[in-house]
């Protein structure tokens, strides 16, 4: 019953959301669209190039996690899985 249900908020260290790509991440990552490709961290242990020079133009995108994506609705989830060979090969069965 609906009547029963209590909404007591978050819980202590319960998370809000997932960390999809990191700050950082998103500052090297690469949008090819659908997804972001985040290229090796191949940086050398010369911090001068970070603390003395500086990148203003180093970030321009904020954090990418499960609070502030797209998140699909049913039909998205069944369009999508239904791409799925897995799931084709399952209902070729029945």
């Amino acid at each position: 019953n609906k009547d029963d249900i209590k909404v007591i908020g978050i819980r202590h260290g319960e998370k809000m959301y997932e960390t999809l790509l990191t700050n950082e991440e998103c500052a090297k990552a690469i949008d090819l669209g659908g997804f972001y490709r985040v290229p090796a961290d191949n940086r050398g242990l010369n911090y001068d190039k970070y603390f003395k020079d500086g990148d203003a133009e180093r970030n321009k995108l904020t954090e990418f996690n499960s609070n502030n994506t797209k998140l699909l609705n049913k039909e998205e989830i069944i369009e999508k899985m239904m791409q799925l060979d897995y799931i084709k090969e399952r209902l070729a069965e029945e």
